[in-house]
């Protein structure tokens, strides 16, 4: 099984609580092991360590990374570096490559990200040409890399889970 992790840049702590931590949620949902965090916000750290302690799952969030150094770092760890964005390949173009990787860090960016993020990921992928958010472009991709398998984890030991169900709303952990 693959082994992913995603570096969010770009934060700013004043700015992105909210979308971060939508990403750090997204990445847990589909699938990543967990998230570096290349800017010093511990709110962020410490609102997603409480989803992980109700929902269940051993999903981390490492706080003040230096982006450069946790590529480096990955990279002598015999990992590859995803970087999304509008100007790269086409995600369905080398998503079967992505596949064959066994450590992959999928790098997320705020609005600008700097120009040698470029030349440090071992891919630039474009999951589409036209803007959106980095959290939907996480979701697909993650959807994508394990082909829907993330949709159906459960963490049984979890307190709270909810009961797949046609009407209402039915928790498991009740």
């Amino acid at each position: 099984m693959i082994r992913v992790a995603v570096l969010r840049i770009g934060h700013r702590p004043e700015r992105d609580q909210r979308v971060t931590t939508h990403v750090a949620l997204a990445a847990r949902a589909l699938g990543a092991e967990g998230m570096f965090l290349a800017a010093n916000d511990p709110g962020v750290a410490r609102s997603v360590g409480d989803v992980v302690a109700r929902w269940g799952g051993d999903f981390f969030v490492e706080n003040n990374v230096s982006w450069r150094r946790c590529i480096s770092d990955w990279k002598a760890n015999g990992g590859r570096v995803a970087h999304l964005t509008m100007y790269g390949l086409r995600m369905t173009d080398v998503m079967g490559t992505l596949k064959t990787i066994d450590n992959l860090l999928v790098v997320v960016g705020a609005e600008k990200v700097p120009g040698d993020l470029y030349g440090l990921a071992d891919y630039n992928i474009s999951v589409t040409t036209q803007p959106h958010s980095e959290i939907s472009s996480l979701a697909l991709f993650l959807d994508h890399l394990f082909e829907g398998s993330e949709l159906n984890r459960e963490y049984p030991d979890a307190p709270m889970r909810i009961t797949p169900s046609a009407r209402g709303k039915m928790r498991g952990s009740e």
